[in-house]
């Protein structure tokens, strides 16, 4: 089997002979491995399995100075310390008055296409996502800062929806740009969750999430396409939900979160979707022994992995924080294909 069938089979909850895997690395931790294996050469198995590719700049940001730039939507963001965050929202107020929102062409970038086309053919045995970046609940929170949307959300719901929809049919838009290359998937990230709960509450999730993801999701399925969801926190409460919209797979699946054991989520709800991710960024990487990875990732490949419906991954890529012999160890573990 190719690595793009070893995916498929998985997504299609089908057992495989190898678990597929992820393995995404901040750039410091990529340098200590560099070093600890004297080449790079550890780089070109770590993603064997997914190829990313972009043909819409969903985060396009131009320089204002060394500490501050600008986005697409006319926000200015701080982005000399981590994390980045937005400063200073295009919309000081709940209201569109004034305000261009702006059209699909800003964010396409052809000479991109152009490339993930030749990517796409170069890698055509791996499985292939067009990436869409931040959803529609990070994108409204763009608009008017964080702490302003969730408010909107409660005492300006006419606003709050109108902000929602004008971004549904701007990734509406990007979702035909991107699915006229050849790709098997495309993932959006949108993060629902926080470590407590769905941070709308998930009765205003169904509210005024649901029904226009629902729509997203319809719209990737016509093209053919798989569709992965990122979110980080606790989901817990809309799994049934993201099944009933017939979400694919569940992305990032962060065990440290209320109610997100992945043992417990695969009990409940792994015949009906695919999880990827599971391997803990807060705890088992940063504080655990190589050997206490090893059997962690052990038993997620042997368990998650029965009846297909996983493919393995940290629920974060690789932070700085992560000591090296720990790192060492999840991509050595990661690349062994026994099950331990």
């Amino acid at each position: 089997m190719t690595q793009r069938e070893i995916v498929l089979a998985q997504i299609n909850h089908e057992e495989t002979p190898v678990v597929p895997y992820s393995l995404l690395t901040e750039e410091s931790v990529a340098a200590q491995l560099d070093a600890h294996y004297g080449n790079k050469d550890w780089r070109k198995t770590a993603e064997r399995y997914m190829t990313f590719v972009s043909a819409a700049d969903t985060d396009p940001k131009q320089p204002i100075n060394d500490k501050y730039a600008r986005d697409g939507y006319g926000g200015v963001w701080r982005q000399d310390m981590r994390p980045w965050h937005l400063e200073i929202p295009p919309l000081s107020t709940p209201s569109f008055e004034g305000y261009t929102f702006p059209k699909p062409e800003v964010f396409y970038r052809p000479e991109w296409k152009e490339k993930a086309f030749e990517t796409c053919r170069e890698y055509a045995n791996t499985f292939r996502i067009g990436n869409l970046g931040w959803g529609l609940f990070e994108r409204s929170w763009n608009l008017r800062g964080f702490e302003n949307i969730l408010m909107d959300a409660l005492a300006e719901p006419d606003f709050f929806a109108e902000a929602l929809d004008r971004i549904l049919d701007l990734y509406l838009a990007l979702v035909d740009y991107t699915c006229e290359l050849p790709v098997d998937a495309i993932i959006f990230g949108d993060d629902w969750g926080d470590q407590r709960g769905v941070t709308l509450g998930p009765d205003r999730w169904r509210t005024f999430l649901k029904p226009r993801w629902a729509k997203l999701y319809e719209a990737v399925h016509k093209h053919g396409k798989v569709i992965i969801q990122h979110s980080c926190g606790s989901v817990a409460d809309i799994i049934p939900d993201l099944i009933e919209i017939k979400l694919d797979v569940l992305e990032s699946c962060q065990p440290e979160a209320a109610n997100m054991n992945p043992y417990e989520l695969k009990k409940k709800f792994g015949d009906r979707i695919t999880f990827w991710g599971c391997l803990g960024s807060q705890s088992t990487i940063p504080t655990g022994t190589p050997a206490s990875i090893r059997n962690e990732i052990a038993r997620l490949k042997r368990e998650m992995s029965a009846g297909g419906g996983y493919i393995l991954a940290p629920a974060k890529p690789l932070q700085p924080e992560t000591p090296i012999q720990n790192a060492v160890a999840i991509l050595e573990a990661f690349a062994n294909d026994s099950r331990g």
